[in-house]
């Protein structure tokens, strides 16, 4: 089955992130359906954007779950065979969708298809081992896995194979993505590029500029502390710790560095970057959470 708009949802889940969610959801096709999932319970949000977009329905979480899990929610009120996840700082070209729907027809047996950045400098994926490079005439090549900020999936296929949820909800965030797909090609199953289908993504602009601060010291804790889930998960515990602890050590001494000279911005960088691996070292949920009650 090849995709079509009527048999496709998109999910955007959000987090104050009304600067850009406005920019997203007009690069989108009015025919296409949209659900918007609000890590909050911004009724004020909803209202807003269900009453300027109608083809836009908006859930409320209550309290911010992450992405993966904001995704899952998504996934399970779509009711058509394909849905496509966006970041809110995602912006499609005028062809994004059609081209992708062009893929499908191509390969009816995908598990994802994902349209390709237009920042070269930054990939939204990574190439199978045996695979150095692409060319521009290839509109269409399988992946190791891609970036979680725009992926289409199979829904119909992947119902069937996979149990419970999409997204392993113990990630917070980061590499919830890099998860799905190690664990889509575990089970032989095919990702793909779809290199005529272009989007731009901001990048990091998800969440409201006054928030930077905060934002950025809860990636910092989150990095560190999925990367050793993930490789705990995936591999061993003795990898994830023998993986992370340069990093904590590293950290450590930054920390007290930047404690000297008064950088408190850059102190507290490292001191989440340490909480992060100890927390993880400790076998301790992704508790962290950044303070957006400024």
């Amino acid at each position: 089955m090849s995709i079509s708009r009527q048999n496709l949802s998109i999910i955007i889940v959000t987090y104050k992130s009304e600067m850009v969610i406005h920019d997203c959801i007009k690069s989108i096709e009015k025919d296409v359906k949209i659900i918007v999932v609000e890590n909050s319970d911004n009724s004020k949000f909803k209202e807003e954007l269900e009453n300027k977009y109608e083809n836009v329905s908006c859930v409320l979480t209550s309290k911010n779950l992450g992405m993966g899990a904001g995704n899952n929610i998504g996934i399970k009120k779509a009711k058509t065979d394909f849905v496509l996840i966006l970041n809110p700082d995602v912006v499609l070209e005028e062809s994004t969708i059609n081209e992708l729907i062009v893929a499908s027809r191509k390969i009816t047996n995908f598990a994802i298809l994902a349209p390709i950045s237009i920042d070269t400098n930054h990939p939204n994926y990574r190439l199978l081992k045996n695979k150095k490079t692409w060319t521009k005439d290839e509109t269409l090549f399988k992946v190791k896995s891609v970036d979680g900020f725009a992926m289409l999936f199979n829904k119909k296929k992947l119902d069937k194979v996979i149990t419970n949820n999409y997204f392993d909800e113990n990630f917070f965030m980061y590499l919830e993505n890099d998860d799905l797909c190690k664990r889509i090609r575990k089970i032989n199953e095919d990702i793909f590029i779809v290199s005529n289908s272009k989007i731009k993504h901001l990048g990091g602009k998800g969440v409201n500029e006054k928030y930077k601060s905060e934002v950025e010291l809860s990636r910092n804790w989150h990095w560190i502390w999925s990367k050793f889930y993930f490789n705990k998960k995936h591999f061993s515990y003795s990898k994830a710790f023998l993986d992370g602890l340069p990093k904590f050590m590293s950290s450590l001494i930054k920390y007290f560095f930047y404690l000297l000279i008064k950088n408190e911005i850059k102190k507290r960088i490292y001191l989440n970057r340490a909480s992060g691996f100890f927390n993880a070292a400790k076998n301790k949920p992704s508790w962290y959470r950044p303070n957006t009650n400024l």
